[in-house]
């Protein structure tokens, strides 16, 4: 068994003895950097959901609040703890100081909104909060913006395994796709209501 199937039957067997605390837990480590993947977490939930054994929304719900706890662990870790904490101890979970920049690039191009964006692309979603943490971005606007990015992603994967059953565990060769038409909707999706917005200004 290589590592990654030995992390992803870890992280079923969680699920499947805890349910919605196993989801809500194995999101928050996720979200606080640690190499936990979403991608099995929320399918395995939507599994579940076609087995009868959980409820769709309510795997949704537990998905989406542990990514936001777990986020704003980070968040407070960047905040306090600085760049210079997060690189040394970064090693014990696996963060480089490559996905430290990846993040910090991101966040510094487009400011506070990188975290609403970020939340649906591979890596940056995972990492973004310790930059925002650093640059001390105001709490209520990093967590409504964490909520509102996490949604659509943790929605997706519940669904993606809901749709596929039994062949959930395909969805890993799907991901990146998926990431990127979900980060493409959500700028669309905000774009478009900016322009209402400014058009309604104007009337």
């Amino acid at each position: 068994m290589t590592e990654v199937e030995r992390l992803a039957h870890g992280i079923t067997s969680l699920i499947q003895i805890y349910g919605y605390i196993g989801i809500f837990l194995a999101m928050v480590l996720e979200s606080a950097c640690i190499p936990l993947p979403s991608e099995v977490i929320m399918p395995f939930g939507g599994y579940l959901v076609v087995l009868g054994h959980l409820n769709f929304w309510g795997v949704v719900i537990c998905g989406t609040l542990g990514n936001l706890v777990g986020s704003l662990i980070a968040y407070l870790i960047g905040r306090y703890g600085g760049r210079v904490l997060i690189l040394k101890y970064g090693r014990f979970i696996r963060l480089s100081e490559h996905h430290l920049k990846m993040a910090e690039n991101w966040f510094t191009k487009r400011g506070q909104s990188a975290v609403l964006i970020g939340r649906v692309l591979p890596i940056v979603r995972t990492f973004i909060s310790l930059p925002a943490g650093v640059a001390q971005m105001p709490v209520v606007q990093f967590s409504s913006y964490t909520l509102i990015g996490s949604l659509p992603w943790v929605y997706m994967l519940t669904w993606s395994g809901t749709a596929l059953g039994k062949g959930w565990e395909g969805i890993n060769k799907y991901v990146h796709p998926l990431t990127y038409a979900v980060a493409a909707a959500i700028v669309i999706t905000v774009a478009t209501y900016v322009v209402k917005w400014l058009r309604h200004r104007q009337e």
